[in-house]
């Protein structure tokens, strides 16, 4: 009897480790293609709290250097940011973050106050898939997914990415159990220039009112940093496009007056940044490059020290070590990058 129950355990301790060696192949590994699929995984790796979270999508993880803001004010912090994250995403990634860390300051960017519903699968996976399997994680998924997805699949992941096994390559072996940090605290180095050049004006929409459940969720928010200690702040990065209205400018206006919330847009601060569109973005205005989020950080961290709302930390443990590695990181980041774009373009 014994033996037929190690047989038994045997097998199913098999079948288990092959699951999770098949699951872990057919992954993607976003290593040298879309490296945004690997930014909410990466936050698990950190060692220290941050007094500064930035929540939201590609308005906060291209346009802000915690990197910076760690050199000049001493303020450590991280982007929880990740592609198209709609605001749903945001509320539970929010409150996924306090289970491991209660920052003073929440920044949370609006753009997604424009998405009242599910927008794709592709997405959804660049936001999901790298949560930790957590009661968040499944209410992010139900609350994302489209019609077409299937629940388990989340789950499950080799459901929805078995049919890979013709787009195997190299890089699904060589990260098979391990990434490579692709980004700099949540920040997505670019140090590409290209000039915002005929920005296209925003064509008139048939509404300009947010949808009731995207109100729902920054009520959320709201709630949730105030039960917690937090101070939430509302940004609109400064991006050219997407286009930002200005119904939709009156519309956060109100709702930060009403809930006594500071809400900064960016876009209206582009003298007092130091911005130069022709210098400060890699992909004509829709994301500012690396100099410009350094600019863009500089005032920020100006602020938020201002505000009261931060203290300066360098000199503290655990804090200036963990940050002297992060530094030095960045700084070969970007020499990199910078000698690349040199090579590839060489008249600029």
């Amino acid at each position: 009897m014994k033996k037929h129950i190690w047989t038994a355990v045997f097998w199913c301790a098999l079948g288990v480790t092959a699951l999770v060696l098949l699951n872990a192949l057919f992954m993607p590994k976003y290593m040298s293609d879309i490296p945004e699929g690997a930014l909410i995984a990466e936050y698990y790796r950190e060692e220290a709290g941050h007094d500064v979270v930035f929540i939201g999508d590609c308005e906060v993880y291209e346009n802000f250097s915690p990197d910076l803001l760690w050199r000049e004010y001493g303020i450590p912090s991280y982007i929880r940011g990740s592609a198209q994250q709609l605001i749903w995403q945001s509320y539970y990634l929010m409150e996924e973050t306090l289970k491991y860390e209660t920052p003073k300051v929440m920044v949370f960017n609006v753009l997604s106050m424009k998405y009242g519903e599910p927008q794709s699968e592709a997405y959804n996976r660049l936001n999901l898939d790298g949560m930790r399997l957590s009661r968040q994680k499944l209410a992010a998924v139900r609350a994302s997914m489209t019609e077409e997805e299937s629940f388990l699949s989340y789950l499950f992941p080799l459901l929805r990415y078995h049919t890979r096994w013709n787009e195997l390559s190299g890089e699904d072996v060589s990260y098979l159990f391990h990434r490579d940090i692709v980004s700099d605290s949540g920040y997505l180095m670019n140090v590409e220039v290209r000039p915002a050049e005929n920005v296209p004006q925003g064509k008139p929409l048939p509404s300009y009112e947010f949808a009731p459940v995207c109100w729902d969720y920054l009520d959320k928010m709201a709630d949730l940093c105030q039960s917690r200690g937090v101070q939430l702040v509302l940004i609109k990065a400064p991006s050219l496009y997407p286009w930002w209205y200005d119904q939709w400018e009156e519309q956060i206006e109100d709702y930060a007056a009403q809930k006594g919330l500071p809400y900064l847009n960016f876009l209206e601060y582009t003298d007092e940044l130091g911005l130069d569109f022709s210098a400060d973005t890699y992909d004509s205005g829709l994301h500012l490059n690396l100099y410009g989020a350094e600019k863009l950080s500089r005032w920020f961290g100006a602020w938020l020290t201002e505000q009261g709302l931060v203290e300066d930390r360098r000199g503290q443990e655990p804090y200036t070590g963990i940050w002297n590695e992060k530094s030095a990181a960045y700084a070969a980041r970007k020499e990199r990058l910078e000698a690349e774009w040199r090579r590839e373009n060489p008249a600029k």
